[in-house]
């Protein structure tokens, strides 16, 4: 208001000026004009010297003011451009050589892993390795309380007593047990490469149902759906088996480039009755729905619970329904390449059903519990039970590895705008071949949980597991950023909240493929590998170095602390008022309770290790290689410096607790309290929020649980030191962190001990006992216990009774419900949180095997 007036002001004393001037000549005060012209001269000598300097000032300012406009256009366009620069650089892959187009993954490899069960939200699904697949699967009719439900997709609302892989061997077979109510289904898999087959061999799917209710006359006929869809929207030919299956095997048949012709044929000795129904869509992670509709459309009209026997022109997607009285079992087989004469047919059919594909499974089961004795050596360690518990862990996390394609959706920082007005950028499109934590909960990949999945799966298939880090390293950007939750395609996308599907590119998650490929580089220092897996070993790692490289700055420029070698996980909120302490995300741990009160003075324990493990892993590998020895100098110095005892203590160790906190802006009076509070829409609701009591101030953060843990874990306590001691104190203390079942991961003497974060999120890692955490603790005291020193047989002991309580704690559970979980209960030992979680709790089985590093 105050410019705009003074303007008007401005402009107003000009036109005055020019008014007065315009009187005076317009007077008709004739008497007085030679008086003015005489006086009117001598004016106009100092009018015409004024007007010049005016005209030099406007000159001047005009061209002032131009230059601004220039500045700020300039500023403008570079601006633009800085914003487009970040823009793409979110989305520009990394410069250099993929790890999947090493030559160790072409040829036989990439073709003996070609079709697998790669689709591990569904209860069984097959597809292969490639953008658009031919992919197979089955449904089934579940019945409960006399009610009909499709099964399909994974889902914990299905509520089936059991499922689940007993045995998998991660290439060419694997057997599952399906109970639902009172029906059990068991599924076997088998690859099978003949001199006719097409590229990555033929397959074969064996479905055997029973039950043992004989009273209910609906749970005494099974209703099986297999399907074949394509995803590139290939139209797929019906067989003459669907007329008559007694007739013709044959139920469809078509060509795709990668695999040449193809044939899919069904095989029973029980009498089957046989319908289809064929759909045209894109939307194949719709078929569940589809089908229901279509069956229930069915009902509807005839009274009949069957396919319509119909298909859209130019289909898909062919269904085929397969019903009979239970007890049944049938053989699905695909068969491709060439030779398809009907003799030919007759005999590759025969060699994949009845009772040679019957020969052909026990063989396989035969093999894989020798390989896993070979690679566990459990034999006399323990007892045939918690063996096959065992074999179910490694199973599981072998038949739940994925085939993923598609594009992340990037979050865009708030000060940054899209032309296209999203909030999000695409990734490139890419490909993810990855194990999973849980089929119903979490069927993707997680980047922090993958490093513990290949603890184990590198142990059982070397290739397999290189191949997994490479696809991981792959996805790494031009930053040297991995997205940590990776939701490529359709049917991944399906089964993720709105709200955690955008990757935020400031945000990182531990860097947990450094255990492994430390582990790697020991193994090979020691020779442990065959000379030609040493030779494939370091050419994935020479080629990895680059990337590992970028990883490594990555985190060490965006998530380091105001103070020199200090770092904090970045994307806390400072300013949530509904939690009871802003989550750490990125760090893995969620919940685990921080300083309450985020900012950039944070110090993060658990980050700072990482960093260790990052830098000591980079400098081993650096040794395999003479030209990278010097390059590897600045990573042996920056381990030295995160391993520095001294530095460390002072950082981070409270002598009060004998033990380590993280650094931060803290106060322990904060709770949650119900208030009235405004929603978007200005209705006052009741919602919890939090209150501060009293101020934070910077100091180390009282809570003691598995971060406090962390330098511990890395080894980097002194073995005769006395904090080592006083960490073996706090473990085995039953009022901190001790229980029967396993480590809780937070003390009891915490302030936040079994406290919700909000209304609707109870407590994740605020007591429950994790197996991923528990093992790296336990393979701490393994090694404490065979150093020399005071503390060394406390250690043992210690060690002995935690693997035993652990073994007991998941073998108990998953012989009563017949499942492995994502948590245990600190109280009382039961599974918690997702079920048919077989990602790091399955490292039982190196807890069993004891598999630990040595490093």
């Amino acid at each position: 208001m105050t410019s705009t007036t003074g303007r008007r002001s401005a402009r107003s004393r000009i036109k005055s000026s020019g008014t007065e001037d315009n009187d005076h000549l317009n007077s008709g005060n004739l008497k007085s004009i030679p008086k003015l012209r005489k006086h009117n001269a001598r004016n106009n000598t100092s009018s015409i010297l004024n007007l010049n300097l005016n005209l030099k000032v406007l000159l001047g300012f005009g061209v002032f003011t131009f230059l601004i406009a220039l500045f700020l256009i300039y500023r403008l366009v570079n601006f633009t451009g800085d914003v487009d620069d970040k823009i793409r650089r979110l989305v520009t892959p990394f410069p250099s050589p993929k790890l999947a187009d090493l030559p160790m993954f072409q040829g036989e490899h990439k073709e003996s892993l070609y079709w697998g069960t790669y689709r591990p939200n569904v209860y069984v699904g097959i597809r292969a390795r490639v953008q658009q697949s031919l992919i197979g699967g089955m449904m089934w009719i579940g019945v409960k309380d006399g009610r009909y439900f499709v099964r399909h997709v994974c889902q914990d609302s299905d509520e089936l007593k059991k499922y689940g892989w007993t045995s998998h061997n991660g290439r060419d077979y694997g057997h599952q047990v399906i109970i639902d109510q009172e029906m059990t289904l068991e599924t076997s898999f088998l690859k099978y490469r003949g001199k006719n087959s097409g590229y990555g061999g033929d397959w074969v799917v064996r479905s055997d149902v029973r039950t043992e209710i004989i009273n209910d006359e609906k749970q005494r006929i099974g209703h099986l759906f297999f399907y074949l869809a394509d995803e590139g929207n290939n139209a797929l030919s019906l067989g003459r088996g669907v007329v008559d299956v007694h007739e013709s095997s044959c139920l469809a048949s078509g060509s795709r480039e990668d695999v040449g012709n193809w044939q899919l044929h069904l095989k029973s000795a029980n009498d089957l009755e046989v319908h289809y129904s064929g759909f045209k869509t894109p939307h194949i992670h719709n078929l569940s729905d589809l089908l229901q509709e279509t069956l229930g459309d069915q009902v509807r009209r005839f009274g009949r619970l069957q396919l319509p026997d119909t298909s859209d022109d130019s289909a898909n997607i062919l269904v085929f329904q397969i019903t009979a009285r239970i007890p049944f079992s049938f053989d699905i087989a695909f068969l491709s390449g060439s030779g398809f004469d009907s003799s030919n047919v007759e005999e590759r059919v025969s060699s994949l059903t009845g009772t040679q594909l019957k020969d052909k499974l026990s063989n396989k089961e035969n093999e894989l519990d020798d390989k896993f004795i070979n690679c566990f050596n459990t034999s006399g360690k323990l007892d045939s039970n918690t063996v096959t518990v065992g074999k179910a862990a490694i199973g599981n996390l072998l038949g739940g590895i994925g085939y993923f394609y598609g594009e992340s959706k990037i979050s865009l920082p708030t000060n940054i705008n899209a032309k296209s007005g999203n909030n999000f950028i695409s990734y490139w499109p890419a490909e993810l071949y990855t194990a999973v934590p849980s089929r119903p909960f979490f069927p993707r990949g997680f980047l922090w949980d993958e490093g513990f999945h290949q603890l184990l799966i590198w142990r059982w298939d070397i290739y397999i597991c290189l191949d997994i880090v490479g696809h991981w390293l792959d996805l790494m950007n031009v930053d040297g950023w991995i997205p940590r939750e990776q939701i490529l395609g359709a049917e991944a996308l399906s089964k993720v909240p709105a709200e955690f599907v955008l990757q935020h590119p400031t945000n990182g998650n531990p860097p947990t493929l450094f255990l492994v490929l430390r582990d790697l580089v020991c193994s090979m220092k020691k020779k442990n590998f065959s000379d030609l897996e040493q030779k494939k070993i370091s050419s994935f790692l020479e080629r990895a170095f680059v990337r590992l490289e970028a990883w490594f700055q990555w985190f060490n420029t965006t998530q380091s602390g105001k103070e020199t070698n200090t770092y904090f996980w970045h994307g806390r909120d400072s300013l949530i008022i509904h939690e009871l302490n802003p989550k750490t995300l990125s760090s893995g741990f969620d919940d685990y309770p921080r300083a309450s009160h985020p900012s950039e003075e944070e110090r993060h324990l658990d980050l700072r290790c990482w960093m260790f493990l990052a830098a000591d892993c980079m400098h081993s590998i650096s040794e395999l290689f003479a030209e990278k020895i010097e390059l590897g100098k600045k990573y042996s110095l920056t381990s030295k410096l995160l391993s520095d005892f001294e530095l460390l203590n002072k950082m981070h160790f409270d002598n009060s607790h004998g033990t380590y906190f993280d650094f931060g802006n803290h106060s322990e009076k904060v709770r949650l309290v119900w208030q009235l509070v405004e929603d978007s829409n200005g209705f006052p609701s009741r919602k919890l929020v939090r209150e501060v009591s009293k101020e934070p101030v910077l100091g180390l953060v009282p809570h003691i649980g598995y971060i406090s843990l962390f330098p511990m874990i890395w080894r980097i306590i002194p073995s005769k030191s006395w904090v080592l001691g006083k960490q073996l104190d706090i473990i085995s203390n039953k009022s901190i962190l001790w229980t029967e079942f396993g480590l809780r991961s937070l003390g009891k003497t915490s302030s936040m001990y079994m406290k919700r974060n909000t209304e609707h999120d109870p407590p994740y890692w605020r007591g429950p006992i994790w197996m991923n955490m528990n093992y790296l603790i336990l393979s701490s005291l393994h090694h404490y216990s065979k150093e020399d020193g005071p503390y060394r047989e406390r250690a043992e002991n210690i060690y002995n009774d935690l693997r035993s309580n652990l073994i007991r704690t998941v073998v108990k559970n998953y012989q009563q419900t017949g499942y492995f979980w994502e948590q245990y209960d600190q109280k009382t030992g039961k599974g918690k949180g997702a079920r048919v979680f077989t990602g790091w709790t399955s490292l039982v089985l190196l807890i069993m095997a004891e598999g630990f590093s040595e490093c």
